[in-house]
């Protein structure tokens, strides 16, 4: 059976050409990135290696077609693969990673996906030093790496970054994607909580490496669509099992879920990226759990996502997390695929794939650079106590396209990113670059 290739798109450089009146010069290429990144979303200072570690989990399920039926749920060994990002200390010439992985569409040819990172494999981590942690989950039928540019980005400015990949259950047609998606359900938050205890011990145990890096005391989550669904519940808002789509989980998977969300697990900051489960059709929590949530959350989602609703959604779960200080950016006219590596996909690729990993008006690339600057903005504030990074986040405008930068005729701005002297316009955005997009921010009690 043939395999098609897909290969990581290369950052791509901008042009040096004419704007769109004389007097205005576009951005020029900044040394290492794309010129076209806001500030915060170019590499940080710190080198980074990689590397994957297996962890087995205890006391878990699975739902079969027998079980969802029956609700008899036989114990399963669970073991997840963990691919790690980390601060290291690299000494001459080495051999950058390459992330691999195999799509299968249901009824399609697999589709082998590369893509090329900045990381080096198992590179001496940075000793005597400590860095947050942040713990990455996928949405469904994703992988650990599909997000590798975000997590080493992340890595780049001091943290160790740890990617769940979740290995859900392949999809053939209704039945397997219904016992699929059941065990997305139940399984999603257990995994994230499991594999966290699993490296707080290990950082507990172990003095040098990369979990020797690790600062218990600031973990971050970040989770995308059903890790999102996932994270919202690790953070601290418990199911409602009253309702679908909770109430159809066996309730011998139901009673595991349970008494792990007896207590939060030690998250001090949020990202949901286009959470699933916010939806008045399959609604997971109630306004009085999500009211429990303390942390502050970063949500991010298109304003077109019509996989988890984003009016009815996303924007109704950001206005119950009410003990929370929240934002919400969001992309204009963006569907459900708001994060991910820059895909370069075959001419002949299936549609299916691309449908599942590109956005019909937004171009990946663009998305990278501007996740990755609200993300380490939100991170660095959050979890390193960098206060002055809310400047990033506490924009001027709600719409970006309204923000104001004066400029005098014939003035050469080259690439020059707005900062203190330009309080009206985003922060860290090139004059002219921060368009399509919306902040909003909500404060505790609000």
């Amino acid at each position: 059976m043939r395999k098609r290739t897909i290969a990581f798109a290369a950052a791509g450089l901008l042009l040096l050409g004419a704007g769109t009146a004389a007097y205005v010069i576009s951005p020029t290429v900044h040394s290492g990135t794309a010129g076209e990144a806001p500030e915060l979303g170019r590499t940080g200072e710190h080198a980074i290696g990689t590397d994957v570690k297996t962890f087995a989990l205890e006391g878990r399920t699975k739902i079969t077609a027998w079980g969802a039926v029956s609700g008899n749920l036989s114990e399963a060994r669970r073991e997840l693969s963990v691919r790690f990002w980390y601060p290291a200390d690299i000494d001459g010439e080495t051999k950058a990673a390459q992330y691999e992985h195999e799509m299968r569409p249901p009824g399609k040819e697999p589709v082998a996906i590369v893509s090329k990172g900045i990381a080096i494999a198992d590179a001496p981590p940075l000793d005597d030093q400590k860095f947050p942690l942040v713990l990455m989950s996928h949405g469904f039928g994703g992988w650990s790496t599909q997000f590798s540019n975000l997590a080493e980005h992340i890595a780049s400015h001091g943290y160790v970054v740890a990617s769940i990949d979740h290995g859900d259950m392949p999809v053939e047609g209704v039945t397997s994607f219904l016992l699929s998606f059941g065990n997305v359900l139940a399984d999603r938050m257990l995994d994230q909580r499991q594999v966290l205890d699993k490296i707080v011990k290990a950082n507990a145990e172990k003095s040098s490496g990369y979990f020797g890096q690790i600062d218990p005391d600031n973990v971050g989550l970040i989770g995308y669509s059903m890790g999102g669904y996932g994270a919202i519940a690790t953070a601290g808002a418990n199911y409602d099992f009253a309702n679908d789509p909770m109430a159809s989980v066996p309730e011998a998977a139901r009673s595991g879920i349970e008494t792990a969300m007896e207590g939060p697990a030690q998250i001090k900051a949020l990202v949901a990226i286009a959470p699933w489960g916010g939806q008045p059709d399959n609604r997971a929590w109630n306004a009085a759990s999500l009211s429990k949530i303390k942390q502050p959350v970063l949500f991010i989602s298109g304003n077109q996502d019509d996989v988890v609703n984003f009016k009815e959604g996303v924007s109704w779960l950001f206005e119950n997390m009410t003990a929370a200080d929240r934002h919400m950016l969001v992309y204009r006219e963006a569907r459900h695929n708001i994060v991910g590596n820059a895909f370069t996909l075959d001419s002949d690729a299936d549609f299916t794939v691309s449908e599942f990993l590109k956005e019909p008006v937004w171009r990946s690339e663009r998305l990278n650079a501007i996740n990755q600057h609200f993300v380490t903005a939100f991170l660095d504030k959050a979890l390193k106590g960098e206060t002055a990074k809310a400047a990033y986040l506490n924009v001027p405008t709600v719409d970006s396209n309204t923000g104001i930068w004066p400029i005098g005729f014939g003035e050469q701005l080259n690439g020059k990113m707005a900062g203190p002297e330009q309080d009206k316009h985003w922060r860290g955005f090139q004059r002219r670059w921060a368009v399509g997009l919306e902040m909003h921010h909500l404060k505790k009690k609000q």
